[in-house]
């Protein structure tokens, strides 16, 4: 079994209720996700903003997380943009043009903004922008990319990238903070919070049983 099936596996067993006559595997689960610490350390990933040749924008229903990826292109930092997801229909619009729209606004000209409209999860957000990578682009073009999405969601982004995309590729971890979201020192404040990152970890272990995930 690879060092990432072993992990997911852990990470769903320590989400699981104690079983009887499993006291001992369930006491180690439970010390692997004791501290609200270790799960803040493991999901909210950061890197300091620097400069890439690709700034890919996971959708979601709030467009203010284009933040990160505007920050970076008014200072010269990426020549483009991708912004990939249709969305859930939790919104009037599909959540490409909620996030196109919302660019265009703060003055970020069309010519920098690529799009695929089609994507509804994580793994479709980086197995369909392949072609629009390859297609506008060109994969050896690309050696950087910054990645922008929810900070609870980051890992899971990050696992999948290198899971999902070519192996020569550097990326940048810049997380969109939208006052109320789940943030790494106040997630496990409420019961939304709670609810987050708990299914956050859920979906990473599943992403990994699936083998759709890279290197943690």
């Amino acid at each position: 079994m690879s060092r990432t099936r072993e992990f997911v596996r852990a990470i769903r067993g320590a989400l699981q209720p104690a079983q009887a006559g499993n006291g001992g595997a369930a006491r180690e689960h439970q010390s692997l996700f004791e501290s609200r610490d270790a799960i803040s350390r493991f999901l909210f990933v950061q890197d300091d903003a620097e400069p890439v040749d690709l700034c890919f924008v996971l959708g979601c229903p709030t467009p203010s997380n284009m933040d990160p990826a505007i920050e970076l292109f008014r200072k010269g930092w990426t020549p483009k943009i991708l912004i990939s997801g249709y969305g859930r229909g939790h919104t009037e619009l599909p959540e490409y043009e909620l996030f196109r729209r919302y660019a265009l606004e703060r003055h970020v000209p069309e010519s920098a903004l690529l799009i695929e409209p089609k994507a509804t999860n994580t793994l479709e957000n980086f197995t369909f922008s392949r072609a629009v990578i390859e297609s506008e682009l060109g994969w050896e073009r690309i050696k950087r990319v910054a990645l922008v999405t929810k900070p609870f969601h980051m890992r899971r982004a990050l696992m999948t990238a290198h899971g999902q995309w070519p192996d020569h590729l550097e990326f940048i971890a810049l997380p969109a903070k939208v006052p109320g979201e789940p943030l790494a020192d106040t997630w496990w404040q409420n019961e939304d919070g709670r609810g987050y990152v708990f299914a956050e970890l859920r979906a990473i272990g599943a992403y990994g049983l699936a083998e759709n995930l890279g290197r943690v």
